[in-house]
């Protein structure tokens, strides 16, 4: 029987892990770094004519990635929500199972929120920073009124063109549609549904390939994009932002530590079982910085080794690849309260409140692509009177930055699927590793 295209790119990721891939990845990470520093400003090596240029053709494969993971990214969500529903034909199990990771989701969002303001809050990483912000729009406070009408944005999100969506990246609108389309597809007749579920096979497997080809690329990304970052802001910025990256760090810290809990009180898995099934989907996720492009072995990681339904894991992780983003949001969080730290502006709890909001409809949807979250964060920063232009004070370290809150994202989408896996599962699962009969149980 031929494999899938999940199971043939998962077999495909798993060589690359077993090459050591992070293990380059990170040797390009620093090899970037110092590039950059020889080839910034301050060393005086080359002229800043030269090294922008130089340096734009060491990030040309950092490019090309992230455009190719763009590229694939609507495809491959699409067609993966809308196998994930539609291939078991399950109704009930779609109506049952979508309200409670809707909600679940809403929840941890919010609630990673809350870390990284408590975090920039607690241990203020602007207050006197020394930095040289670029932007000279000052900052205006924020009004509460200034928030969008919610039952306006609520019915914004159902899609009146989805190609329109689809060419605007509307990532919220575009899942929305998967969902629904994925749902029609269940209530049909199945030999009618089939072309469809047969095509978005097919789609999955382009996507698949892809991807693989982009993995290849991987390293030499990393390396490109932190020579140019590094080159263009100094080493000097990682230092001036230490208390900032630390504040971050600490957030996310706090997020796995909440996952980890989560797994020991609520499932029967155990937490080093938890961690050492997903270190080579963490890893990857780290090396890429991008959760749409370790999808495939995300979901490989909780079928095979967590032992969650299939059933489960084509439709959480899918969607928590696009709505389940805890590590963007505490780092949206963290990075809006540092700018206006910087700026001078005084946080009221009505500020915070807006923050909170404007943050949560930031991250749900953000595109899961290499660099996205500083994209998604000037919205936020707009809507609290920040200018857009303070972005440019903490993009030195954003690539940093970023990989290490992609692997709080793909963490956070295997404690979804161990979480939302069915009583009588769990048990199965553990049975199938000891041996041992299963005791009879109903799906929770």
């Amino acid at each position: 029987m031929a494999l899938s295209p999940i199971n043939r790119l998962y077999e495909q990721l798993s060589g690359l892990v077993e090459g050591k891939l992070w293990v380059r990845v990170l040797f390009g990470l620093f090899l970037g770094i110092g590039v950059g520093g020889l080839l910034g400003p301050s060393a005086e090596v080359v002229s800043p004519d030269v090294a922008r240029m130089l340096t734009s053709w060491l990030a040309l494969p950092g490019d090309l990635f992230i455009r190719m993971v763009q590229m694939i990214m609507i495809p491959l969500v699409v067609a993966s929500i809308i196998q994930g529903i539609a291939g078991q034909g399950d109704r009930d199990q779609v109506a049952r199972l979508g309200a409670r990771v809707g909600l679940y989701f809403i929840a941890t969002t919010v609630g990673s929120i809350v870390i990284g303001l408590a975090a920039a809050l607690l241990l203020r990483p602007g207050r006197g920073a020394s930095l040289s912000v670029v932007a000279t729009s000052p900052a205006t406070p924020a009004s509460p009124t200034r928030a969008a009408d919610v039952p306006a944005l609520i019915s914004g999100l159902l899609p009146t063109n989805p190609l329109a969506s689809v060419l605007a990246g509307e990532m919220l609108s575009i899942v929305i549609f998967a969902i629904i389309v994925g749902a029609a597809l269940v209530s049909m007749a199945r030999e009618r549904a089939e072309p469809v579920l047969s095509l978005m096979f097919s789609v999955q497997e382009i996507c698949m390939t892809v991807t693989k080809w982009a993995m290849k690329l991987a390293p030499y990304a990393v390396f490109g994009l932190m020579a140019r970052s590094i080159s263009a802001s100094g080493l000097a910025v990682i230092a001036s932002l230490g208390l900032y990256i630390l504040t971050v760090l600490a957030s996310l810290a706090v997020i796995m530590a909440i996952n980890a809990v989560l797994i020991g009180t609520l499932t029967s898995i155990k937490v080093r079982r938890f961690f050492h099934a997903s270190k080579d989907a963490l890893l990857l996720a780290f090396s890429t910085a991008s959760s749409a492009a370790v999808m495939p072995l995300t979901m490989k990681t909780a079928e095979d080794k967590l032992k969650v339904p299939s059933e489960i894991t084509r439709f959480v992780v899918p969607v928590g690849t696009i709505l389940n983003m805890n590590g963007t949001a505490a780092y949206q969080a963290v990075a809006t309260v540092f700018l206006a730290q910087v700026y001078g502006l005084n946080l009221t709890i009505p500020t915070l409140a807006l923050i909170l909001v404007t943050t949560v409809a930031a991250s749900i949807g953000t595109p899961s692509a290499p660099g996205a979250g500083i994209i998604i964060l000037a919205s936020v920063l707009t809507s609290v009177g920040i200018p857009p232009d303070g972005i440019s004070v903490i993009l030195g370290v954003d690539h940093l930055l970023g990989m290490c809150r992609t692997s709080v994202n793909v963490a956070a989408d295997l404690v979804a699927c161990a979480l939302f896996m069915g009583k009588k599962e769990r048990t199965e699962g553990e049975a199938g590793e000891t041996g041992a009969t299963p005791e009879v149980a109903s799906v929770g």
